[in-house]
């Protein structure tokens, strides 16, 4: 039986002030596809959220709904005073309500068996009561509890004694808990370990509604989504790609190579257009003199000849303003990391080395080597000491004691998670341009910022972009040794990826702190795990698991 879209837009249009985000954008979310929306920082994919939930009036379109739809909220509506179980009742009101109005119809039907209202509303509630799943609500909502790391959680406990992180996921577990028909989640895993993350993902996976969702977990959007929608693809507007994260990764890849192609091909024509315009079209050789007795052949030749170079002057001139005007734009630069990185010790000499180093109560690490081709993934939880290390092989942070040895005229380079700029005054071009060296490409090339924010002061940008800023510097003046602590936060996906490939292309030594499963799952280098500050050892290399 051919299901009813549960969500569906039609002709959306809608934006703040005078930047447009969405103009006739049309999207259907059926039962049973699970919808990951993916697009640069700004793209629109939290307030496409909240049209589909009703929060936000479009310009023009329509959203139609069908059915319960839940969204996930940051921030529980409930007062400090309010339990655990207070929001995991209010939950499950709906179901329970159900249930009960279930069993009244029940008890009329069985007294008067042709009561037609009752059968008809019988039939309604029996429709939603099993939509909801409504008889295993109790069960669930335990499972949720557990699964979503809230299972030792004291269910009489204040909201106002749990952290952030455990609001949020409370806030997940009751919308789970409802199990409406189309979920709405802006970024889920957001405070969710390995473990409740793995939780969600089977969770989605078995839902027979449908789910819209927003996340920068490729890991998470690989294993739920049956379709994404790139809401800033390379050309033309929003475009849905069925299949999980990882197909949408190779529809993405040929499209680039189809746009590379499709751009030269367009300069190739405009370059022959422009000489067929300027020269071919008059470089035709009738200055040969006529024979006396063809004088007026001639003149009747000649005039024909300058008819057809007109025309084709005419016709190549238009056809040059046509593919002028229409031609697609040079595909961005993609992100790479240029240049000759090797030490002076040599191409796999030693670049830095830790002996003996303590910060107290942050790090101790006994030896740690990086060679000068090295690539190194620091693991471990928050507070474990990653950014600790990277600040003392960056030599920014001097140790309580210990030996940090750097090769001769070794340059270091790291890019922290909050970048911060000396002069909040001063543009990017200014900052870009003060950095790069003397082969670093242009800084429009590289696609990081958009042209209209290469003259603005630095201190207006977000953190998302000053660390674009700060990754343009790199790649103006590579490093022997790049450091990068979470270098994937407050970037785009796409931008991820990217960075990911330039990683690979490297010749310099690499070490990098991330939570990033995706990045972690692909890393083909060398993994060194942080517990509690201190290095828990260097196992070898680990086998890709493939991107």
């Amino acid at each position: 039986m051919l299901m009813s879209p549960t969500l569906r837009t039609v002709d959306l249009a809608f934006g703040y002030a005078d930047r447009v985000l969405f103009d006739g954008l049309s999207l259907i979310a059926a039962p049973g596809r699970r919808i990951g929306l993916v697009g640069e920082n700004g793209a629109g994919k939290s307030t496409l959220l909240r049209l589909l939930a009703g929060l936000e009036t479009p310009r023009a379109g329509t959203v139609h709904r069908t059915g319960d739809v839940g969204h996930l909220v940051q921030e529980l509506p409930f007062p400090p005073t309010a339990t655990v179980a207070d929001v995991l009742d209010d939950a499950l009101a709906d179901i329970r309500a159900a249930t009960a109005l279930l069993d009244e119809l029940a008890e009329r039907l069985a007294a008067n068996p042709g009561d037609e209202p009752a059968l008809a509303e019988y039939g309604r509630v029996l429709e939603w009561v099993q939509a909801h799943d409504a008889w295993d609500a109790d069960r669930r909502a335990e499972l949720a509890r557990a699964g979503l790391g809230l299972g030792e959680v004291d269910p009489d406990r204040s909201l106002g004694s749990l952290s952030g992180g455990q609001r949020s996921r409370l806030a997940l577990a009751a919308l789970l808990v409802r199990q409406p028909e189309a979920l709405l989640l802006d970024e889920p895993t957001n405070h969710l370990d390995d473990a409740a993350t793995a939780f969600l993902e089977r969770h989605l996976a078995a839902l027979p509604g449908a789910v819209v969702l927003a996340s920068h977990d490729r890991v998470f959007l690989d294993a739920v989504c049956t379709d994404i929608v790139d809401l800033d693809p390379a050309l033309g507007g929003p475009t849905r790609y069925g299949g999980r994260y990882s197909d949408y990764l190779r529809h993405k890849r040929t499209e680039r190579a189809r746009w590379e192609q499709r751009y030269a091909t367009e300069q190739e024509e405009l370059s022959r257009l422009r000489h067929v315009a300027a020269i071919t079209a008059r470089d035709i050789n009738h200055a040969r003199g006529p024979r006396d007795n063809a004088k007026m052949a001639y003149d009747y030749k000649a005039g024909r000849v300058q008819r057809q170079i007109s025309r084709r002057v005419r016709d190549a001139r238009q056809r040059l303003a046509e593919l002028e005007r229409d031609q697609v734009r040079r595909p961005p630069r993609p992100l790479r990391f240029a240049g000759s990185l090797t030490t002076a010790a040599g191409e796999r000499g030693l670049a830095v080395s830790l002996h003996d180093v303590d910060v107290p109560g942050r790090l101790r690490v006994d030896r740690m080597d990086v060679t000068s081709a090295d690539r190194v993934l620091v693991s471990g939880g928050n507070g474990a000491g990653k950014s600790t290390l990277l600040s003392v092989l960056a030599g920014r942070l001097r140790p309580a004691r210990g030996v940090v040895h750097r090769g001769p005229g070794l340059r270091v380079a790291l890019l922290e998670q909050d970048v911060r700029f000396a002069s909040q005054d001063r543009t990017p071009r200014r900052i870009y341009a003060a950095a790069a060296g003397p082969h670093a490409p242009p800084l429009t090339e590289l696609g990081l910022l958009p042209p209209a924010q290469l003259d603005q002061p630095v201190g207006t940008l977000s953190v998302g972009q000053r660390r674009r800023l700060a990754l343009a510097t790199l790649i103006a003046d590579p490093p022997h040794v790049l450091l990068l602590d979470e270098p994937t936060n407050h970037i785009s996906l796409a931008l991820a990826e990217e960075l990911f490939d330039a990683l690979d292309a490297t010749p310099g030594a690499v070490v990098l702190a991330s939570h990033d499963r995706w990045l972690r799952r692909g890393w083909s280098g060398r993994t060194l795990a942080l517990t509690d500050g201190r290095v828990a050892g260097e196992p070898a290399p680990v086998t890709p698991a493939g991107r």
